[in-house]
C-alpha cells in the first residue's frame, strides 16, 4: 500500500499535492506543537488557576472566531480551487469574503463590549477578553482558504513559521511572573495579526490579488454559501469551547486549567490528521478519485488507531514528560479525551475530503450538527445536575460518535455504492 502511495507522485500534480500536504504539515505542526513548548512554562509560572483563567478566555473568543470566519476556510477554499484560473472571479471571492469578515468583527466587537461590561464574571477581567479578541482579527486578515485553493500552501507557511517562533521565545523572554499573565494574549495576538499582514503582503505582491469593492449581490451569496460551513463549525469547535465555559462556571479556574492542559494535547494530536485533509479536499473536489482516497483512509485509519492505543497505555509518562507533574485527574481526563479520537479521525477524514467534495455539503455539515446537538444537550444537563467533571468530558465521545456515524451512513449511501470501481482491485 506504501509503494503504491509512493508512486502517486510521479505527475507534477500529484507532486505539488505531496509539496502542499508537507508545508500544511508544518504549517499545523507551528502553529499548534509551538504553543505546546510553552505550555508547561506557563503552568509553573502563572499557575493553574491563571493559565485557566487564560483558556477561559480563550474558549470564550473561540466563538466570535467562529463567526468571523463564519465557514469560509471551507467553503472559499472550493471556490477559490474551482475558479483558480479566472482572475476576475478570484478577485469577486477574495474580495467578498474579506467584506464579510471585516463586518462579522465589528458586530463580534460589539457583543464582546456588552457581555465583558454587563455580566460579572467577564466584567472583573476586561482587559483580558479585549487582548484575546486580537488573535481574531489576525485570523480574519490570514487567507488560508485561498491559499489551500491555489494549492501553494509554502508561501504561507513561511509567514505563520516566523511569527509562531517570535511568539514563542517572547513568553519566554517576557513572562516571568503570574502578573505577566496579559501579555499571554497579547503575544499571542501580535502573532497572528504580523502573520495575517504579512500573508496580505505575499498575496498582493506574488500573486497579484487585489481588493475590488464587491456588489452587495456577490456579497450576499458568499455568505449565503458558506453558512452550512458555519454550522458546521460551529458544532465542532463551537462545543468545545462551551464545555470549557461550562467548567469554568461550574468549578474553578484550576478545574479549567487542568482540562485545558488535556485538551490542548488532545487538539495537537488531532491536528496531526489536518494537513491530510486539507490537502485531500481541493484536490478530491477537482479528480473525486474514490480509490485512491481509500487508499489513504485506510492507512491513515489504522496508524492512529494504532498510535492512539499506545498513547492511552503511557498516558503517566506524557504527562509527566510535558508537563513535569501529573495527578489522578489529569490522567483520567487523559484517557476519556483521547478515546474519542478513535472516532475523530475517522470523522476528519470522512468529513470534507469525501462527502464536502463529492457536493454533499449538507450531509456532511448536518452530521457534525446532529452530533453536537446531543452532545450540548448532554453537557448542559450535566452542569444542571452538578455531574462530576469526567461525566461532563464524556462529551466528546458522544459529539465524535455520532458525528461519525452519520458521515459513514451518508458516505455509504451517496457515494460508495454508487462508485462502481470503489473497490479498487489494482
Amino acid at each position: 500500500m506504501i509503494t503504491k502511495i509512493i508512486n502517486f507522485t510521479k505527475s507534477d500534480e500529484k507532486k505539488r499535492l505531496v509539496t502542499n500536504f508537507f508545508s500544511l504539515t508544518v504549517l499545523q505542526m507551528f502553529t499548534y506543537f509551538l504553543p505546546l513548548l510553552t505550555l508547561p512554562y506557563l503552568v509553573r509560572v502563572l499557575g493553574v488557576e491563571k493559565y485557566g483563567l487564560i483558556m477561559f478566555a480563550q474558549s470564550f473568543i473561540v466563538f466570535f472566531n467562529i463567526l468571523v470566519d463564519f465557514g469560509f476556510n471551507l467553503s472559499a477554499t472550493r471556490e477559490v480551487s474551482i475558479y483558480r484560473n479566472d482572475q476576475e472571479k478570484l478577485t469577486e471571492i477574495f474580495s467578498s469574503v474579506m467584506v464579510v469578515k471585516f463586518f462579522l468583527i465589528a458586530v463580534s466587537l460589539v457583543i464582546l463590549s456588552i457581555v465583558v461590561f454587563v455580566v460579572e464574571r467577564f466584567n472583573n477581567d476586561i482587559e483580558l477578553y479585549y487582548l484575546t479578541f486580537i488573535f481574531v482579527i489576525g485570523q480574519a486578515l490570514f487567507p488560508i482558504w485561498y491559499f489551500q485553493g491555489i494549492e501553494r500552501m509554502k508561501y504561507i507557511t513561511i509567514v505563520n513559521i516566523i511569527s509562531k517562533v517570535i511568539f514563542t521565545l517572547s513568553i519566554f523572554i517576557l513572562i516571568h511572573k503570574q502578573d505577566d499573565y496579559l501579555l499571554v494574549p497579547l503575544l499571542n495576538g501580535l502573532g497572528f495579526l504580523s502573520g495575517g499582514i504579512l500573508s496580505q503582503y505575499i498575496l498582493r505582491i506574488k500573486f497579484r490579488q487585489s481588493f475590488k469593492l464587491p456588489n452587495f449581490g456577490n456579497i450576499l451569496f458568499y455568505f449565503k454559501e458558506s453558512s452550512h460551513f458555519f454550522l458546521s463549525r460551529l458544532a465542532n469547535e463551537g462545543l468545545n469551547s462551551y464545555i470549557t465555559l461550562l467548567i469554568g462556571l461550574h468549578f474553578n479556574n484550576s478545574i479549567v486549567g487542568y482540562y485545558s492542559m488535556i485538551e490542548r494535547l488532545y487538539k495537537a494530536y488531532y491536528i496531526l490528521v489536518q494537513p491530510l485533509v486539507q490537502v485531500l479536499y481541493p484536490n478530491m473536489a477537482k479528480n473525486r478519485n474514490v480509490c485512491f482516497f481509500k487508499k489513504i483512509y485506510v492507512f491513515t485509519s489504522l496508524l492512529f488507531g494504532i498510535l492512539t492505543l499506545f498513547m492511552i497505555f503511557f498516558s503517566e509518562f506524557l504527562i509527566d514528560f510535558v508537563y513535569g507533574f501529573h495527578n489522578v485527574i489529569l490522567v483520567k481526563m487523559f484517557t476519556i479525551i483521547f478515546l474519542a479520537t478513535f472516532f475523530g479521525i475517522t470523522n476528519a477524514m470522512i468529513g470534507y475530503p469525501l462527502l464536502g467534495a463529492f457536493g454533499y455539503i449538507k450531509e456532511t455539515n448536518y452530521s457534525l450538527v446532529m452530533g453536537a446537538f446531543v452532545a450540548f444537550f448532554y453537557v448542559s444537563v450535566c452542569y444542571f445536575f452538578n455531574s462530576s467533571i469526567y461525566l461532563m468530558i464524556v462529551s466528546i465521545i458522544i459529539y465524535e460518535f455520532l458525528s461519525v456515524f452519520f458521515r459513514l451512513y451518508f458516505a455509504y449511501d451517496r457515494i460508495i455504492k454508487k462508485q462502481k470501481g470503489y473497490l479498487c482491485k489494482h
